[in-house]
């Protein structure tokens, strides 16, 4: 327990010495003609008036109490780190495959935004890529933008200049660039590809690979369609400490982020609880003094007799 202004409780000598002045203070007796007759003697009723008398004083030091700002402090509670999490989709010709349903590349961001209704509190990117590449949502934890994505940045309605290739190197070296901005929580990229990249070859993997590395950025690569992925993403992924996946279907696409989900978890930290008002207790028991003085002045008063 602690106060807002504690210099406030100063005050608190006001309703101590009206307490202790009522419980000490004796009324010089006047005498009536009954007072000659026998009676009892009512001690109790006497120590009871002096309890009534004392409650206005207490009353008041309630009401210092509330003036002070009384504050407690919260429980303590755990929180996930953030994680910054880069998706990066490969939008190029061969996305627009039959999968299921629809196309590899509907399966894909369906599954996407899926796996952004169960991964609370992290910060998300989508960078789409082809020959080039385009990052279409910046690291933002509003993810409302990726659920208007999939129609804007369908294969079908891209230049054919922007997705004629399949450059991964290149949209990595990117990624990374953006990842660096994040300056708290982890750094992840989550690759969404269907085909092989030239731009890995000749050791290019290992190269790009360490760059992610040494910057604590995990890559987890999902290859969608037949067969397993490239051997270059494999290298990548396993070298950051990611890990490959492959989806012949778009239930498995499913079934992989939420693997993911399960194998990124950032951990917990433990939150230092910040100080909150706290004036009920000391209300309810003003309210409560105040009300019984009001009610004992309907029978109960003190007399000079």
């Amino acid at each position: 327990m602690s106060f807002a202004y504690p210099t406030v409780l100063i005050a608190l000598a006001l309703p101590i010495i009206l307490i202790a002045f009522q419980w000490r203070t004796h009324t010089r007796s006047l005498p009536l003609p009954f007072d000659h007759q026998d009676a009892p003697h009512a001690k109790w009723l006497a120590r009871l008036l002096r309890l009534i008398n004392l409650l206005p004083a207490l009353t008041l030091a309630c009401a210092i109490f509330m003036l002070a700002g009384p504050r407690k402090f919260e429980r303590p509670q755990n929180k996930r780190k953030l994680t910054n999490i880069q998706f990066v989709l490969d939008v190029s010709g061969s996305m627009t495959a039959d999968f299921g349903t629809g196309d590899r590349y509907e399966a894909a961001m369906d599954a996407l935004n899926e796996f952004l209704t169960y991964r609370k509190g992290d910060a998300f990117s989508l960078m789409i890529f082809g020959s080039d590449n385009l990052r279409w949502v910046p690291l933002t934890t509003d993810v409302s933008a990726f659920k208007y994505a999939p129609p804007y940045l369908h294969p079908d309605n891209l230049p054919n200049w922007f997705g004629g290739g399949t450059e991964i190197r290149k949209a990595l070296k990117q990624s990374q660039q953006y990842l660096l901005h994040a300056t708290e929580g982890d750094r992840l990229i989550i690759l969404l590809s269907d085909g092989h990249s030239s731009d890995l070859n000749g050791g290019k993997d290992v190269a790009i690979a360490k760059e992610l590395q040494e910057n604590n950025i995990s890559v987890y690569t999902i290859h969608i369609g037949d067969g397993a992925a490239p051997a270059e993403v494999s290298t990548i992924a396993s070298m950051t400490g990611g890990a490959t996946f492959a989806a012949g279907e778009p239930e498995a696409l499913t079934a992989i982020f939420k693997r993911i989900d399960e194998m990124a978890q950032a951990p917990l930290e433990r939150l230092t609880p910040d100080p909150v008002d706290h004036f009920k207790p000391y209300a309810i028991a003003a309210l409560s003094l105040g009300g019984a003085f009001l009610l004992t002045l309907f029978g109960l008063r003190y007399t000079p007799w």
